[in-house]
């Protein structure tokens, strides 16, 4: 895929598998809803999580964003690089007001768009307990079956 079409592709997508290294050099995977911040894939987690302890000893991450269902169909992006723990409110609050509505079948405002003041109270409170990560890749890889 060429750079617009990665990007295109990110910001039609909303779920990425987030691999971290554990402390026995094993990764360690999940899946995690995500938002782009300045065109990067950034997602809340609770502070206390695995992922954050293995950023926070070593910030190796790769995140994969795929679909597809038959072989022909397959597209993705692999980004290559470091996670980034972000403790700060603002930023924090804007990825977590998207990821919250789209988690809560709620329209979708833009990263910065203002929400409404009930749902802005339960964001709030739903964010105390968790960080934001981004992901600063070093590489990125990209395919799609489906181009001839």
């Amino acid at each position: 895929m060429s750079p617009e079409e990665v990007a295109a592709f990110l910001a039609g997508n909303h779920k990425v598998q987030v691999a971290t290294v554990g402390r026995d050099g094993a990764p360690h995977l999940v899946t995690m809803f995500y938002a782009l911040l300045d065109g990067k894939i950034a997602f809340t987690t609770y502070r206390s999580s695995q992922k954050v302890l293995n950023l926070r000893r070593d910030p190796v991450m790769t995140c994969l964003v795929e679909d597809g269902d038959e072989y022909g169909e397959l597209r993705g992006v692999a980004l290559y690089g470091s996670g980034r723990v972000i403790e700060d409110r603002e930023p924090l609050l804007k990825v977590g007001a998207v990821v919250g509505s789209r988690m809560a079948g709620l329209p979708v405002p833009e990263i910065g768009e203002p929400v409404a003041p009930e749902f802005a109270a339960g964001l709030e409170q739903a964010m105390a307990k968790r960080v934001l990560v981004v992901m600063e890749p070093d590489r990125v890889v990209s395919w799609d079956h489906g181009k001839a």
